[in-house]
């Protein structure tokens, strides 16, 4: 069957959010004291749900995990969040599916808010049919309950018509509670391994590989 409705994950997706994730992330981590090794070492931040990456990165609980967040979103909200940019091809991508009907949806654990502004500045909010992000109060970020959250927003659907595309293991192990397939695309944030080892159907290494897949 074609997969008439798509689920795109945002960061390592659709865009590379490395320079302003990194920054939120180094900006908390500085005014908390923990040390790392570099930038690049915090790119691990991009994709898994925020709070509880802080949590297991700096070794503290629930309430302190929240205090990292409010202080990471001083930067990212008013920074970080346009140190963003579109892979090559993505906007074409997104024209030839919707000029082929298909269904588009975005499913971010980025908050909702944060993930709209990102498809209004860069002018692709106009390919998707909806958004389904985390809440500013750090719940639904688990890919799973966006997933839930989107698909009870999309109206009727054959889960064997929809299809996740995302570039981390979260993506697939979230649509997998739904027995929905995933795509999962190398030039994001997770390796090959990663995708092949958490039950991807398909893995592409290109925008344009993405397109040809989606377009089938």
């Amino acid at each position: 069957m074609k997969y008439t409705t798509i689920l795109f994950d945002l960061d390592g997706t659709l865009t590379d959010p490395a320079v302003g994730i990194t920054g939120g992330v180094a900006h908390a981590l500085d005014y908390f004291g923990n040390k790392y090794d570099s930038r690049k070492q915090l790119e691990e931040f991009i994709g898994p749900p925020l709070r509880e990456h802080f949590m297991e990165f700096c070794g503290v609980d629930r309430e302190k995990g929240e205090e990292y967040v409010a202080k990471y979103r001083e930067y990212y909200a008013t920074v970080g969040i346009y140190e963003n940019k579109v892979y090559n091809g993505t906007e074409d991508m997104l024209k030839a599916l919707k000029g082929a009907g298909k269904k588009i949806v975005l499913a971010t654990s980025k908050p909702e808010k944060f993930a709209g502004i990102i498809l209004e500045h860069f002018g692709l909010m106009q390919y998707f049919d909806f958004v389904a992000g985390a809440l500013m109060s750090n719940s639904r970020t688990k890919k799973d309950e966006v997933i839930a959250y989107a698909l009870e927003n999309i109206g009727e659907y054959d889960k064997n018509s929809i299809i996740m595309v995302g570039d981390r293991m979260h993506d697939v192990e979230g649509a997998e509670k739904f027995g929905i397939d995933t795509i999962g695309v190398t030039f994001g944030y997770g390796t090959y391994e990663e995708l092949y080892d958490s039950g991807a159907k398909i893995i592409v290494d290109t925008v344009e590989e993405l397109k040809a897949e989606l377009l089938k």
